[in-house]
């Protein structure tokens, strides 16, 4: 689990613009006509159209993508009754997970009223913005009555994650365990721990995939439910039983199949598992701390099948799976609600997809090439891109099979790739890469590590498992950065340089670098004096394989910790020259920039050599190139020095990597708009295949692209990525923010993994 402190959290919600969600216009509005189209007198038109056909308020707002998150807060995540105004940042959460997951549209709508009939009122009378009501930290029982009414009056999707979206991947997940485990659904004898609304709708949903509701226990904080307790609300009344003896949750798990935990921590021992049938399933899904411990449940029996609510272990049931690509579903087909047929659509291809080959990049992530059906994966993990092209289809047809559809998909395949195109490709890769880097972290030397923001980022990747930090730097002002700045390092190496203590070591270090350079100016008395430099010290750490990878140069220009590092470390094997790539992030994904910083003139061949470094490094990043040899013409509608320059590079490519996906020289707008590019050149490699690399001519026009994009476009700008070095060494942008050099960092020690 990431682990953060308080002050990070209270930062990352405060720092900037306030709060995680804003409204951006989609349209025009620079001109004036802009807005008299927008406003009055324009906004009149649409505004009749709606008034004579109330459906064309589907086509001329944004209606029909937008949700309401809605809260009452009365039963905020594991806070309780907080209030609603309390509950806002948990909306604004929710909301930021239905755009990255989903591209809808949120507002989170906190209401004050614990009152049913006011709550209700306020919703229904709201309710013409929205296409759809995602109900959210509502507590028991008040929330069965709130959903049951509203999903009643209203004829747009109402659901309540809280009690279906556990459900929803559970049942999916109990679906593969039983039959990894060999078991019969309506054989198997199920224990619920937890009487809430989580727990009484995942149990009713069993019973609506095959379980048996005679062999279902439920056990509330008083024991189990029985027909002679008179503390029972109508709920829970449902799963009562006659008494048999059973009181107490051990009492109740002797011979069980599984165990459904939806309660509290560590309330099952191991001894409880041990009592349970053979090929026991378990899913443990408290949080952050479930009923057992993942490991101390695996280590109770060989015969286990464990599910939890922690991303850092496997069998994640995580409501993200399900929630965004339902009501994705739902608004796609104008549904009037989100039926039983719709949730069960969704269980049955949430299950089937873990039983589909894992993609590469699901594989690379998670740093194995063997994620297969079985013990250890009964559901898909959150990152698979796969989930919205699977989901929504089928909640979109179960809508229009069950006649609650008011907009009929045919073309299936077509949908799919919306689907796809809605998010943009490579939009998650810094949070796969993130999860393939905790895989196996490496060791990473900050070699600027007395400043304020080496350190801080030193200690979320620390903290978050991403990477093993070993700082650099003045150790008297690097500790009073730590106190000033309430730092916890805790056990992070620190080294300096210049210490007596690291003596030795620098004089190891120098020799190894004076034989290296003994014929390239240097004595063995300077090639040791140099070794006080943190920049050299750092890499002789990588080269000797004291360290994995070096970050550098938040604080000095680009060429300081280049030189050191190329000195010290050097090249690839077969690589002539390094170059400079930045990942570009935007809403439609990720794009590769190179060469941004390194060579300022490239020859046709050296274009070559960047594109291929280039194409290296993003297929180690899980993606496949499409790359555009960028120029101010068109396939030689100019016949300069510069774009005849590219034209050779992409027939060199195209000679000697007939496998590459590239094409060129063209201009910038054709490369990134493919009905352009086909209506204009058709014959190009490049037609439908969605470019997401640029190579630059050289430097100037690299450089100037990526920090125009950043600025203008408010991109995020990752890198730069440092190509062709033998070991890994990656040198900051000058001033980067904590963010980045995170995210720097994350690529390190993925470049590292690669490189072992």
């Amino acid at each position: 689990m990431t682990k953060f402190r308080k002050q990070d959290a209270l930062d990352y919600h405060s720092q900037g613009r306030p709060g995680k969600i804003e409204v951006v216009p989609v349209k025009p509005y620079s001109s004036q006509r802009d807005l008299s189209l927008a406003y009055s007198p324009g906004v009149a038109v649409p505004c009749l159209e709606i008034e004579k056909n109330p459906e064309d308020v589907y086509k001329y707002t944004a209606k029909g993508n937008l949700v309401a998150v809605i809260s009452n807060g009365t039963a905020v995540l594991g806070l309780g009754d907080i209030g609603p105004l309390a509950s806002k940042p948990v909306m604004e959460g929710k909301g930021m997970l239905f755009k990255i997951y989903a591209d809808i549209d949120v507002f989170d709508i906190e209401v004050d009223s614990k009152d049913i009939d006011s709550f209700v009122a306020t919703v229904k009378a709201i309710s013409p913005t929205f296409g759809g009501i995602n109900l959210e930290d509502i507590k028991a029982p008040e929330c069965f009555e709130i959903e049951k009414r509203l999903k009643a009056e209203l004829d747009i999707p109402v659901m309540h994650d809280d009690q279906h979206g556990t459900a929803i991947i559970s049942a999916a997940a109990l679906l593969n365990a039983c039959e990894v485990a060999g078991k019969k659904l309506d054989k198997v004898k199920i224990v619920v721990n937890g009487a809430g609304a989580s727990a009484i709708s995942c149990a009713k949903l069993y019973i609506s995939v095959g379980a048996k509701k005679e062999n279902i226990l439920m056990l509330d904080s008083k024991g189990l439910l029985t027909t002679d307790r008179k503390d029972l609300d109508e709920n829970k009344t449902f799963f009562a039983q006659k008494p048999n003896g059973i009181k107490t949750l051990e009492e109740a798990m002797k011979g069980a199949d599984v165990f459904v935990g939806l309660s509290k921590g560590n309330v099952v021992s191991a001894d409880m598992v041990r009592s349970m049938a053979k090929n026991a399933i378990v899913f443990a899904l408290a949080n952050p701390d479930p009923e057992i411990p993942y490991e101390e449940a695996a280590a109770a029996r060989e015969d286990i099948i464990i599910a939890t609510g922690r991303s850092d272990h496997p069998n994640q049931v995580n409501n993200v799976l399900g929630f965004p690509f339902i009501f994705r579903g739902a608004l796609d087909v104008r549904a009037s609600q989100i039926n039983e047929e719709m949730k069960l659509a969704a269980v049955y291809a949430i299950a089937q997809l873990a039983k589909e080959p894992v993609p590469d990049s699901v594989n690379m992530v998670y740093g194995t090439r063997d994620l297969a059906f079985g013990p250890t994966y009964i559901i898909p993990k959150p990152i698979d891109s796969r989930l919205i092209s699977t989901v929504a289809p089928a909640v979109a047809k179960a809508a229009i099979e069950s006649g609650i559809a008011r907009k009929i998909i045919t073309d299936w395949e077509a949908y799919k790739l919306e689907l796809n195109n809605r998010l943009g490709h490579d939009n998650k890769m810094i949070r796969s890469l993130a999860v393939k880097a905790k895989q196996n972290p490496k060791r990473v030397v900050f070699a600027e590590a007395d400043h304020y923001k080496m350190l801080k980022a030193a200690q979320m990747v620390r903290d978050e498992g991403i990477a093993k930090p070993i700082l650099l730097g003045d150790k008297e002002k690097i500790r009073r950065l730590i106190e000033e700045h309430h730092l916890d390092i805790g056990d992070i190496p620190l080294i300096d340089p210049r210490d007596a203590e690291q003596e030795e070591t620098r004089n190891r270090f120098g020799d190894a670098f004076f034989a290296r350079r003994r014929r390239r100016g240097y004595t063995q008395y300077e090639a040791r004096k140099v070794m006080q430099d943190r920049n050299y010290f750092g890499a002789m750490m990588v080269e000797s394989g004291m360290a994995d990878a070096m970050i550098s140069g938040l604080t000095r220009k680009y060429s300081v910790p280049i030189k050191p590092a190329l000195q010290c470390i050097g090249v690839q094997e077969g690589v002539n020259r390094v170059a400079g790539m930045y990942i570009m992030s935007v809403k439609q994904g990720n794009y590769f920039f190179a060469d941004t910083t390194m060579n300022v003139e490239p020859t046709a061949q050296e274009i070559v050599d960047i594109t291929v470094l280039t194409a290296q490094t993003v297929k180690q990043f899980g993606i496949v190139p499409r790359i555009a040899l960028l120029s101010y013409s068109n396939f030689g509608s100019v016949d300069d020095h510069l774009p005849r320059k590219m034209r050779e590079a992409a027939a060199l490519l195209h000679k000697n990597y007939p496998g590459l996906i590239v094409d060129g020289e063209v201009q910038a707008n054709f490369a990134l708009n493919n009905e352009l590019l086909k209506e204009q050149f058709p014959f190009s490699e490049l037609v439908d295949k969605r470019v997401n690399t640029l190579i630059f001519p050289n430097l100037a026009s690299g450089n100037i692209a990526y920090k125009l994009i950043q600025e203008m476009a408010q991109a995020e700008a990752i890198g730069p990525v440092l190509l062709g070095m033998k070991k890994p060494v990656h040198v900051l942008q000058l001033g980067s923010s904590v963010r980045e050099i995170v995210n720097m960092v994350t690529i390190a020690v993925v470049d590292a993994q690669g490189k072992k």
